[in-house]
């Protein structure tokens, strides 16, 4: 694992096997919300696959990625909380995931999940949780092309964006929850997100207790 004083700005993630062995009615059937996790650190390789079932590119050429997107506008921004020790080979810290490069980008360092919980109205899953998937949403990307009804269609790619990490996670024998109690201004600064970046959800990672 690196030191803590060896933080990186910029972690190039393990690229990601598409022909796996899970079954999808198998997922969707053991998909459940998981409130407890053991402390056990994830893997980079685990954590590639979620944030590329969220938003990672499945066509190269189109730059189309794993959920529908209203007008291919893509609003969504991905950020990862990592508490001590609870990814390998990533020190703890606030990240942004780049799906074009398969990258995470160090926010801020340090454990910011004393912070998060605060944000989240005291709930201590994020402080169990190995880390934590806060997705973001950019309305005015797609209100530039669909005016008033932009708002609905970022919330339902969000939704797709979240199901695909439930059904991720569980595919992996790990486990998730879709949390909607947060300060929304709060959430943003604990990311360090801009001021038009709408959290609309967070969603603790890790394996189930």
């Amino acid at each position: 694992m690196l030191a803590h004083a060896e933080k990186p700005s910029r972690v190039r993630l393990p690229a990601v096997i598409r022909k796996g062995t899970a079954v999808i009615e198998e997922a969707i059937a053991k998909r459940r919300s998981i409130r407890h996790f053991r402390r056990v650190p994830l893997s980079l390789d685990t954590i590639s696959r979620i944030l590329w079932a969220a938003q990672g590119i499945t066509d190269p050429d189109s730059g189309f990625r794993a959920v529908p997107s209203a007008g291919a506008l893509f609003p969504l921004e991905l950020y990862l909380v990592v508490r001590m020790d609870g990814v390998e080979d990533l020190p703890e810290g606030v990240y942004h995931y780049d799906p074009k490069g398969n990258i995470l980008t160090l926010i801020r360092g340090g454990d910011s999940t004393t912070e998060l919980e605060s944000a989240t109205w005291n709930q201590g899953i994020v402080k169990e949780a190995s880390a934590t998937l806060v997705i973001m949403g950019v309305l005015s990307r797609t209100a530039a092309k669909y005016g008033s009804r932009s708002a609905r269609y970022v919330y339902q790619e969000s939704g797709h964006a979240a199901q695909n990490v439930f059904l991720e996670a569980t595919s992996m024998g790990l486990g998730t929850v879709a949390m909607g109690a947060f300060r929304e201004a709060s959430v943003r600064r604990v990311v360090g997100a801009r001021a038009d970046e709408r959290p609309l959800y967070v969603q603790p990672l890790g394996v189930p207790a």
